[in-house]
């Protein structure tokens, strides 16, 4: 039987043990499905067939749980982009907002080497669009956005966008 002396020896040292040592959390992103979208980030160049579309510089922010993307076209255009794989939904999630205030929310899901994300918009006549949005990852390092939209609620599709990214040097 221990005395009290080394009792309270004891107990206090089993305290020290655990106050001393920091509680591990896991990350809510540390899950191989947060880093899906990883093959995005990167300083890119963006080009539409052979002309410089702009370019465009995609970050990871906040501990690497989200995308920050930074569009500067050629034309003009500029806008930014959060993305973020939500482990509630088990969703990736893209909001995207022009320089001009008009916005894009779209969810999707990584399969095949593919991000697709979807949402629907206004166009400047007011009426709904659909989108679709597919990023390839490309075995030579290089990214494809294509770009897709509907205004017939996904009976047809046309081209919005098709887009080649290749890293700058």
């Amino acid at each position: 039987m221990l005395s009290l002396g080394k009792k309270l020896t004891l107990s206090l040292a089993v305290l020290a043990l655990f106050t001393a040592a920091p509680a591990v959390a896991e990350s809510p992103c540390s899950n191989d499905k947060a880093h899906e979208f990883d093959f995005w980030i990167g300083e890119w160049e963006v080009f539409a067939g052979d002309k410089v579309a702009g370019t465009n510089s995609i970050q990871p922010i906040l501990d690497g749980c989200v995308l920050q993307e930074m569009w500067d076209g050629a034309a003009g255009s500029a806008g930014s982009s959060f993305n973020f794989f939500n482990p509630q939904t088990s969703k990736w999630h893209q909001f995207w907002v022009w320089r001009n205030g008009t916005i894009l929310d779209m969810t999707g899901d990584y399969k095949d080497g593919k991000m697709i994300l979807e949402g629907e918009s206004q166009n400047r006549d007011g009426k709904k669009v659909m989108n679709r949005v597919t990023w390839y990852d490309n075995e030579d390092g290089t990214v494809r956005q294509h770009w897709q939209q509907s205004s017939d609620k996904g009976k047809t599709w046309t081209t919005a966008f098709d887009g080649m990214y290749k890293k700058k040097s």
